[in-house]
C-alpha cells in the first residue's frame, strides 16, 4: 500500500491550471514536493485533503479514495499548511486541550514535550507568536495525535537554520517507523535534499518529475568546459547551461557527457532552476 497515490490529478481556475498530476509516495518514505511560488503545490496539497475538489483524477489517501473515505482518514494525518490557522487569543497550553478533545489520539505528554524541545511558552497567545514559533507549535500539534502520514506546505520556512535542522531530524524519527510517511512542500531545495526519498518538481502546475532523490542525482552531472566545446554540443541534449568569464557550466545525463570530458556531481537546487529555466522533462 502507498501513503498517497494520485493519478490524473487536474484542477482549473482563471490563469491556472493543474495539469494531470501523477505522483505516488510509497509508505515510509518522505517525498518533497518542490516548485515556485504558484507552482501548484498548494493546490495538490488541498486536494489531497478534500479542502478543493478536483476537476478530473483519482486520489488515494493511507489506501482509501478520498473522495469517500477522508472522514475515516483524517486521524491518521497531521497537517501542518503554510499558514496555520489556531485562534489568535488561545495559549499553547489551551490549544493543547482543545485538540485532546478533537483527536482520539492525543498524546498530551508528546505534546508537552515537543513544546518544551521547541522552546514555545505555553502561556503565550498564538498571535503573539512570531512565523516561526507558529509553525514550530503547528509541527508539534501535528506530531502528538500519532499520525500515520504527515502533510507540510512549507512547514520549514520562518525557521532558523538551526531549529530547521532540528525539525528535520524529528521528521527522521517520524519516519524511521515504516508505517510512517511525509509529503512536504518547500522552496528550500536544500531541506528536501537532506531529507527526502522522492523528490517532485512542480512548474506552473505542470508535474516535470516524481522521482526517488538518489536515482535522479546519479543521472545528471555538472561539466565545465569553453564556450567553443559547448557550441559544437548537441542542444536537444543539454538540460541546462551558465555561463561566466571563466567558461560555461552545462548540465547533461551522464550517458551524454562527452568522453575525456570530467564530469562533476551536481545538486537538486542547480537541477530544479535548470529543468524550470529549460521547460524540459526528466
Amino acid at each position: 500500500m502507498n501513503a498517497i497515490e494520485i493519478r490524473g490529478l487536474s484542477k482549473h481556475y482563471d490563469g491556472f491550471s493543474l495539469d494531470n498530476i501523477d505522483l505516488t509516495l510509497p509508505m515510509g518514505c518522505i517525498l518533497g514536493l518542490a516548485g515556485e511560488n504558484g507552482a501548484g503545490k498548494s493546490t495538490t496539497i488541498r486536494c489531497i485533503l478534500g479542502n478543493i475538489r478536483p476537476d478530473a483524477g483519482t486520489i488515494s489517501v493511507l489506501g482509501r479514495d478520498n473522495r469517500d473515505h477522508f472522514e475515516e482518514t483524517k486521524e491518521d494525518i497531521g497537517v501542518v499548511l503554510d499558514t496555520v490557522g489556531f485562534p489568535k487569543a488561545l495559549t499553547p497550553a489551551q490549544i493543547g486541550r482543545v485538540l485532546g478533545k478533537t483527536y482520539r489520539n492525543w498524546d498530551q505528554a508528546a505534546y508537552e514535550d515537543y513544546l518544551r524541545r521547541f522552546r514555545l511558552p505555553e502561556g503565550k497567545r498564538f498571535g503573539e507568536f512570531s512565523r516561526g514559533m507558529g509553525m514550530k507549535l503547528g509541527i508539534a500539534a501535528a506530531l502528538s495525535h500519532k499520525p500515520k502520514l504527515l502533510i507540510l506546505d512549507e512547514a520549514t520556512s520562518g525557521l532558523d537554520p538551526v531549529v530547521r535542522d532540528e525539525v528535520v531530524e524529528m521528521f527522521y524519527e517520524f519516519t524511521r517507523d515504516e508505517q510512517h510517511s511525509v509529503l512536504i512542500s518547500s522552496h528550500i531545495l536544500s531541506d528536501l535534499e537532506k531529507l527526502c526519498d522522492y523528490i517532485a518538481f512542480l512548474d506552473k502546475g505542470r508535474l516535470l518529475l516524481c522521482e526517488e532523490k538518489d536515482e535522479l542525482l546519479s543521472r545528471y552531472a555538472l561539466v565545465h568546459c569553453t564556450p567553443q566545446t559547448l557550441a559544437g554540443m548537441d542542444p536537444a541534449k543539454i538540460v541546462g547551461e551558465r555561463h561566466s568569464a571563466y567558461g560555461a557550466q552545462v548540465i547533461l545525463r551522464r550517458e551524454d557527457v562527452p568522453k575525456g570530458m570530467e564530469a562533476s556531481p551536481i545538486g537538486m537546487e542547480e537541477l530544479f532552476i535548470a529543468m524550470v529555466k529549460g521547460g524540459r522533462d526528466a
